[in-house]
């Protein structure tokens, strides 16, 4: 795999209009993985993520912040000529993240993304991308997202079972702006997530809020809670829609933890996770 350095952070307010106008091509996934080789976090960008996500504030960084550091590195590379989907229309569907040990302000990092591992899906294809965080030699953070690309309706079964939620541990009361509060610290700025009448240039009935918010939001709930090392993992289902309720719901395994979240009033299932010490 060739290795390309990108000095700086991708300009996010350039690749989004970019995203919107390209329509993908090629049949096979990049050979090239993007680095940046020295990335100082910014404390104050921490805290304005850490406000909207509802993590305290401390010298080490929340589980699902370096996927700001990673970010800019995955839109660059799906909105380069050859990748084979078009990026405005892809599904995330998982993401597992791992933590080798804390992260803390101050550090120097690494950072690295690649795709791989493009395969059929009964929907469509889908293909993970990877991002790691090195210091100096180490890999300190890594993730996996894999995203969906739909072009089938699918096979599965005409009638589904009728989903029981869970008791419920708490209750989140998730505001209409939440998209844009997290598009404002993240550079996520698709229009799904922004405003009613741009998500429903994309079929949606309301704008819905980004799952990686869910997911940090979700693992705020556990702070004080966890070990050092650990893997995070969650499914993606059915979106929140916003503003919004939603039941959460926690427990414990042998190894760790399990949550999960669904619509508040009705059987809808938006996302489980599961927390497991490495």
């Amino acid at each position: 795999m060739a290795v390309r350095e990108v000095t700086s952070a991708p300009s996010l307010a350039t690749l989004y209009p970019k995203a919107l106008l390209r329509r993908g091509g090629g049949s096979t996934l990049p050979t090239t993985e993007l680095v940046r080789p020295e990335v100082v976090v910014d404390p104050a960008h921490v805290a304005a993520y850490n406000e909207v996500c509802g993590f305290r504030f401390s010298d080490e960084l929340p589980v699902t912040y370096p996927h700001m550091l990673v970010f800019g590195l995955q839109m660059a590379l799906m909105t380069e000529p050859g990748f084979p989907f078009p990026l405005l229309g892809l599904v995330h569907v998982e993401n597992r993240i791992t933590q080798h040990r804390p992260l803390s302000l101050g550090e120097t990092f690494r950072v690295s993304v690649r795709a791989e591992n493009l395969r059929p899906h009964e929907k469509g294809s889908q293909f993970d991308m990877v991002s790691e965080v090195h210091s100096g030699a180490d890999t300190v953070w890594s993730e996996v997202s894999t995203y969906l690309r739909r072009t089938g309706s699918g096979t599965g079964s005409a009638s589904r079972p009728q989903l029981t939620p869970p008791k419920p541990s708490a209750l989140w009361h998730i505001p209409g702006d939440i998209g844009r509060r997290y598009a404002e610290v993240s550079g996520d700025r698709n229009p799904i997530h922004l405003h009613p009448l741009t998500a429903r240039l994309f079929g949606f009935p309301q704008a819905i809020a980004h799952g990686m918010w869910t997911k940090a939001h979700a693992l705020a709930s556990f702070e004080g809670r966890l070990p050092d090392a650990y893997t995070v993992a969650v499914r993606f289902k059915q979106p929140v829609l916003l503003p919004g309720r939603a039941a959460f719901t926690t427990w414990q395994t042998d190894d760790g933890w399990a949550f999960e979240l669904w619509h508040a009033r009705k059987p809808k299932p938006h996302l489980d996770g599961v927390i497991s010490a490495l």
